[in-house]
């Protein structure tokens, strides 16, 4: 079965600039490709997603186009540094455009991304991860999505260091073994979605 996976990095730099999150979705990305995954990415940022909570808000808005291809993968990893304890602003945004979902049903009740698959990617240089993803998760599973067991990998340096992932000589192996185990456990669920979809309501 062929599937695709998109990223979506929420970091607040905007491209060329190297991002953390970038090189800890590229640990996961390497995992998906090993397991036949085609993938893409997204910076988020360098894009004009205008705020709000429908699907398109009007002229200038680059949000329907980036919906399209959210919803035209079968798993989406949400990448999101930690910025005051919290997820970007930018995750923010993209979080609050995905509320649309909550109205957006198909003949049988279910939202959009119904039999989609979500994962979340954390980078930061205090603690907070697990704050982060649950706030994720939340979201995420709130306007449909499906997470997997194990649906995160992260890393977080010392308080007030300053130390980046993306300045680490090599992956820590517990954000490497976290990485594996997030790819593989999307790629399974994703793959029983396909073969036994949700039921309508």
């Amino acid at each position: 079965m062929s599937l695709t996976a998109i990223g979506i990095n929420c970091t607040l730099k905007s491209s060329p600039a190297s991002s953390s999150c970038d090189k800890l979705l590229d640990v996961v990305e390497s995992e998906l490709r090993r397991l036949d995954i085609a993938c893409e990415r997204v910076r988020a940022v360098d894009h004009a997603i205008a705020p709000g909570v429908t699907s398109d808000e009007g002229p200038g808005d680059a949000w329907p186009e980036l919906r399209r291809r959210v919803l035209a993968a079968d798993i989406v990893i949400l990448g999101t540094p930690i910025w005051l304890g919290h997820p970007s602003s930018v995750c923010q945004r993209v979080l609050e455009r995905m509320d649309a979902f909550l109205g957006e049903l198909d003949d049988g009740g279910r939202m959009a991304p119904y039999g989609r698959v979500a994962g979340v990617v954390v980078v930061g240089n205090e603690d907070g991860a697990h704050h982060v993803s649950a706030e994720l998760f939340q979201a995420l599973n709130d306007v449909g999505f499906t997470l997997p067991a194990s649906a995160v990998t992260y890393w977080v340096g010392e308080a007030m260091h300053k130390t980046d992932f993306q300045d680490l000589p090599a992956t820590p192996e517990k954000t490497a073994q976290a990485a594996r185990e997030l790819a593989l456990n999307c790629a399974h669920l994703a793959r029983l979605l396909h073969a036994s979809p949700y039921p309508p309501r």
